[in-house]
């Protein structure tokens, strides 16, 4: 079955498994997918992430992060650009998540970044979604 927003998707997994206090989540594998696992793990919402090559497809293993009061590391999801409407950014409309306790994922000309990162190297792009 084919998903319309693979992203989204993603994000709707990783959730739903934090709703339900799972220790990690499968997810199909793909460039964009393992940029944004990349990122969630060196700003420490997820403790680790792992690619598992199964018969029919690649998937991303993320094993998600909670505190010791079993309270996880990321309080929200949100995507941003759909499918039906993309949304786009330059560098000084980048915003701010939660007063900078969350992140802004965005996708430019150089990869995908943290919304901070594009700020520092002068890049806009695509403004995936928000994690806090």
């Amino acid at each position: 079955m084919s998903v319309t927003d693979p992203i989204a998707d993603m994000l709707t997994r990783i959730r739903n498994a934090i709703m339900v206090r799972h220790d990690s989540v499968l997810v199909p594998a793909s460039k964009i997918k393992l940029s944004i696992a990349r990122i969630l793990k060196e700003e420490g919402f997820i403790a680790d992430y792992e690619v598992v090559r199964g018969k029919p497809h690649r998937s991303i293993k993320i094993l998600l992060r909670y505190f010791d009061d079993s309270k996880p590391a990321i309080s929200g999801l949100k995507r941003v650009s759909k499918p039906g409407l993309r949304v786009y950014v330059q560098k000084k409309e980048i915003p701010r998540v939660y007063g900078g306790l969350g992140i802004a994922i965005v996708s430019t000309p150089q990869g995908v970044r943290t919304g901070q990162q594009a700020w520092r190297q002068g890049a806009g792009g695509e403004l995936l979604c928000y994690v806090w």
